[in-house]
């Protein structure tokens, strides 16, 4: 089974989605199963896990609803006030549903301590009670707080998305990839998405092999057992077409065996989303 782990939908809303911003034409509409659907299969994948992209108990109950009526939407990682004095009662609310697979905070927009403040942590120790996952969006520069979290919860599972956003425009490297490696040797419970590099790219002059160098930073810090496939779509619609981006993980492991090629592109995905 293949999956990508990592895809949003939306009704667009100019006022809610303000980070989809003018020079963001291609995304400023609404992108929904019926548009994503034809393009997996397609591109052979069996499934995949839809992402929240806003924070809102609204949005959760919106991917909810959607993984319900398409059942190729394998998971949802939706959002949840983790810093909320009843986060325990509303985590309980929501892991009733079972294609309730995680939660993800937006953190990217946050200061760079705020997963080692105590009221998030707090809503972090809950989380394994419930079976959820916790995707971590971060910039490069929120690296050692990420790194910080996983040290607090060693048990809790981690997947950090879109390798944490290096500049693969300007080909920077490090300091993030020091980070990286610390990050995946600080709890084997952290695994790493193969997603959203298209956008940390020059949108409109990317190459394959533009991202080999990040990509064997991962591989060597992770491993193919804590590696995942994920499109970023519609948000990688930006830098490329679907078959393209896909195309990027999987020209990478072209030497490599069949049972790697299987764990990051879909068994790695059912362990830890416990599909």
């Amino acid at each position: 089974m293949k999956i990508d782990t990592h895809q949003h939908f939306w009704h667009f809303n100019p006022v809610r989605d303000a980070w989809i911003t003018e020079d963001m034409q291609a995304i400023r509409r609404d992108f929904l199963p019926g548009d994503l659907e034809p393009l997996l299969k397609a591109a052979g994948y069996d499934g995949s896990i839809a992402v929240q992209a806003d924070q809102s108990d609204e949005e959760t109950a919106f991917l909810l609803d959607l993984a319900e009526q398409n059942d190729f939407i394998l998971g949802v990682v939706g959002w949840v006030d983790l810093q909320s004095e009843d986060i325990r009662e509303r985590l309980d609310k929501l892991a009733s549903n079972p294609l309730l697979k995680g939660i993800r905070h937006i953190v990217q927009a946050e200061p760079e301590d705020f997963m080692l403040r105590p009221d998030f942590q707090r809503g972090i120790s809950y989380l394994r009670e419930f079976g959820l996952t916790y995707d971590i969006l971060v910039y490069p520069n929120q690296l050692p707080a990420a790194i910080g979290l996983a040290l607090k919860f060693p048990e809790q599972r981690f997947v950090l998305d879109h390798i944490a956003k290096p500049n693969i425009k300007a080909d920077r490297i490090e300091p993030w990839g020091d980070h990286i490696r610390a990050l995946a040797s600080a709890s084997s419970n952290v695994y790493c998405k193969l997603s959203g590099m298209v956008t940390e790219a020059d949108w409109g002059n990317w190459d394959h092999w533009d991202f080999n160098p990040y990509l064997d930073v991962v591989y060597e810090a992770f491993g193919p057992e804590r590696l995942m496939i994920g499109s970023d779509w519609p948000v990688c619609l930006l830098s490329g077409e679907y078959p393209r981006v896909m195309d990027i993980v999987e020209s990478y492991l072209e030497t490599y065996s069949e049972e790697v090629k299987d764990r990051v592109l879909g068994e790695n995905a059912k362990l830890f989303y416990q599909l």
